[in-house]
């Protein structure tokens, strides 16, 4: 087997941006690529995956050696067309922002909440449709487009609403609004009885009402937010919040579905703390028990896990099939409910963030930063993805792993093993920006009892339809050719190996493969093929591990491993369920050098010499260096004793130490230059050797020196019993010339 990671909107420099619709092939539907061989005077191409000859149309009659389409040129491996709009004629739809949010908090919490939601209003295209529901014991949706007071219809917390149910209570299903309520505005004179719709009644029912476009209820928007008052329902005495997050998503979700139908939009939730009321309920509202930890979740001894996630998952469902998105703030110190609501995020390609209070400076960035836009003024996510695959028929793919649903295209190129998404060759993507990133998995078929014929080239295909930030349809393409290898000859296997590419690929799947496996299994296959790896393509003697060399292409490939067994998306110590779930969230949907990073964090050292890289490893530390340590999801700026002296005694303040100023600088500018194009944005860290957030740091070192192994070359030393990279590599050595 082997895999492939595609990011399938990233940008690409020079990538042609062609006016027209694909050419697809009659039999397989591939689309025309630089790898089909072509009649120019006969107008025929023959497709290389399935060997279909087929004609050109009519507006490709002037083709010729001399006068390519782009798609055909051999440099042009990766073009995007220009499709159009969905439906001709008819305006896109505008995207659908609608904000839950969670009253259960403190006052500052609240308040540092509606500034936070007051900015981002004005950083959304003024088209773009916005509505509001705020939830704490009992759920209110706010009928923004009611002009004359501030309405509310408020559901009860402790039950799922229907679909049809909440179509009732608001007036908007296929009767309209309820005979007698308030003109709806955006539709003067509309006749009793007519469905309220949106801007050039494009919308669906609601619109008008519950979601409006940003630059007709701006002033209404943030009256409803500044009114927003902290949950009014008495809190019983060592009782948490009654929270009903479940029953709010519910009916966003309700609402969703009937206000944008098939139609781009997000539900942005923001909570601060778990749900402990209604469906979707984690725990309970007494602090006597104490919410889901690993240990309960191995033992099975949870009493609303398997409920709020069978709950979610159903949720996820509906999301999907409307395209609909899902993302969920989480400001909170202790857990909210992120384990049980993955699969929804993660189904829809919705965004996670861990934050400590809504005053958090993550939580604000990465709020603002998904609104980004690009140099036309468009927002930079995209909507209603269909990523499908085409292969030559010596190829079978596996399955997919990443921010994708099965869309159950199945057929002969459908593997019968089954990885992550498996069982189609298309899924459904529905929210993605050029960041997002999927892992494909395929196998070859008979590759034992059929060896393919060495040199002979094999094609991948991947197509990516999509809607952009300005509304029009487009379609990315990608095709990619390589040789079979000679098996017998190992240096022909080296040459085409990418150890960053197959490191991340492991990381997924074992991510992946540790939420229904034991961890103990998923290690032990992660070493066994390792071993088998090093004992293929290493140089030594039988049973002498002392002459035991790698080469060069695989040279990287064993620290990887180590430092993804120890990882936190692997070992759950020190970690709860909800940062586990948010940990192997992003590692599912980040890239090649964004995994990476996670895996095995980069470390740079800062002296009056100037940044150097340093090696991930406790010796790293000295009492007159700055270390800069980057975990993708935390970026950790050390200060050694002696540096940290010099700054509690106010050198830097001092003209004379201009010098020692610009060497506290220069990490700090390199960490902002790290953060600023994450999403979402890292935690900043500042510490001081021996203090307590030093932790930070000494976790993802390598141990070489503890207390049981003092290294003379280390200043510091690790309290913990976990083997080193070198101790590692030695019990490495010992397997692979053994096997």
């Amino acid at each position: 087997p082997f895999g492939v990671m595609v990011t399938p909107i990233k940008a690409i420099p020079g990538m042609p941006l062609l006016p027209y619709s694909p050419v697809g092939c009659q039999g397989c539907k591939a689309l025309l690529n630089p790898y089909c061989r072509v009649d120019y005077h006969g107008k025929i191409w023959i497709c290389p995956f399935c060997q279909q000859r087929n004609q050109f149309p009519q507006n490709y009659s002037d083709i010729s050696e001399h006068s390519m389409p782009a798609e055909l040129f051999p440099t042009y491996t990766s073009v995007e067309y220009q499709v159009g709009l969905k439906v001709p004629g008819r305006p896109p739809a505008p995207p659908a922002f609608l904000f839950v949010l969670d009253t259960c908090l403190t006052q500052e919490e609240l308040q540092g909440l509606k500034d936070s939601l007051r900015q981002v209003l004005t950083l959304l295209p003024e088209t773009a449709l916005v509505g509001l529901i705020s939830f704490g014991t009992n759920v209110s949706v706010h009928e923004i487009g009611y002009s004359e007071c501030p309405k509310a219809y408020v559901f009860r917390g402790d039950t799922a609403t229907s679909s049809d149910k909440l179509q009732d209570i608001l007036g908007i299903g296929g009767s309209g609004r309820p005979a007698g309520k308030q003109q709806p505005r955006g539709i003067p004179n509309a006749p009793s009885g007519q469905p309220a719709l949106g801007p050039a009644g494009s919308g669906g029912p609601g619109q008008g009402r519950f979601l409006l476009p940003v630059s007709e209820c701006e002033f209404a928007m943030e009256s409803a937010i500044e009114d927003l008052t902290v949950n009014n329902f008495t809190r019983e005495p060592d009782h948490r919040m009654e929270r009903a997050t479940g029953a709010a998503v519910s009916v966003a979700v309700g609402l969703l579905e009937c206000c944008c139908a098939g139609t781009p939009a997000r539900l942005m939730l923001v909570t601060g703390g778990p749900c402990t009321r209604g469906p979707g309920q984690v725990v309970s509202s007494s602090m006597e028990e104490a919410i889901r930890s690993h240990k309960d979740l191995e033992n099975s001894s949870t009493k609303f896990f398997n409920k709020a996630l069978k709950f979610y998952s159903q949720l996820g469902q509906r999301l999907t099939l409307n395209s609909h998105v899902l993302d969920i703030y989480a400001c909170a110190l202790d857990q909210v409910g992120l384990a049980e609501m993955r699969p929804v995020v993660e189904a829809t390609g919705g965004l996670m963030v861990m934050a400590e209070t809504t005053s958090s400076h993550n939580f604000r960035t990465s709020l603002q930063k998904l609104l980004d836009r690009d140099a036309q003024g468009h927002l930079t996510m995209a909507f209603e993805g269909v990523l499908e695959v085409h292969m030559t028929k010596e190829i079978k793919v596996s399955g997919a792993i990443g921010p994708v649903s099965t869309l159950d295209q199945r057929g002969a190129a459908v593997a019968e093993t089954e990885v992550g998404v498996g069982g189609t060759t298309a899924w459904k993507m529905c929210s993605l920006d050029e960041r997002t990133s999927v892992a494909l998995y395929y196998e070859v078929i008979n590759q034992h009892s059929n060896q393919m014929p060495a040199g002979q080239i094999f094609t991948l295909q991947f197509v990516t339809r999509y809607q952009h930030g300005s509304g029009e349809q487009r379609i990315r393409v990608t095709t990619a050719a390589r040789r079979w290898a000679d098996p017998a000859n190992p240096n022909d296997l080296v040459s085409g190996f990418d150890q960053e590419a197959a490191a991340v690929l492991m990381a997924r799947q074992a991510a992946y493969k540790v939420d229904y496996e034991d961890s103990f299994d998923v290690l032990r296959w992660l070493d066994r093929t390792l071993i088998r790896i090093t004992s293929r393509f290493g140089d030594y003697e039988k049973e002498k591990p002392s002459t035991f060399r790698i080469h060069d292409a695989f040279n990287l490939f064993p620290q990887f491993i180590f430092h993804l067994r120890r990882s936190q998306f692997l070992q759950v110590f020190n970690n709860s369920p909800d940062e586990t779930a948010f940990f192997r969230l992003m590692l599912s949907r980040e890239g090649v050098m964004g995994s990476l990073v996670m895996v095995q964090p980069t470390l740079v050292s800062y002296s009056f010499e100037g940044p150097a890289p340093a090696l991930l490893d406790v010796s790293s530390i000295c009492a007159d260096r700055i270390l800069l340590l980057d975990t993708y999801f935390v970026v950790v700026i050390f200060h050694g004793t002696t540096i940290a002296q010099w700054k509690k005694a106010g050198y830097q303040d001092q003209a004379e130490h201009e010098h020692f100023r610009t060497l506290l600088q220069a990490p700090k500018s390199d960490a902002e230059m790290l953060m600023k194009d994450r999403l979402p944005v890292p935690r900043l860290v500042e510490c001081d050797q021996n203090g307590s957030q030093a932790r930070f740091l000494l976790a993802k070192l390598n141990p070489s020196s503890t207390h049981n192994t003092q290294s003379a070359n280390s200043q510091e030393i690790i309290f913990t019993d976990d083997v080193s990279l070198e101790v590692f590599m030695e019990h490495l050595a010992k397997l692979s010339v053994n096997t």
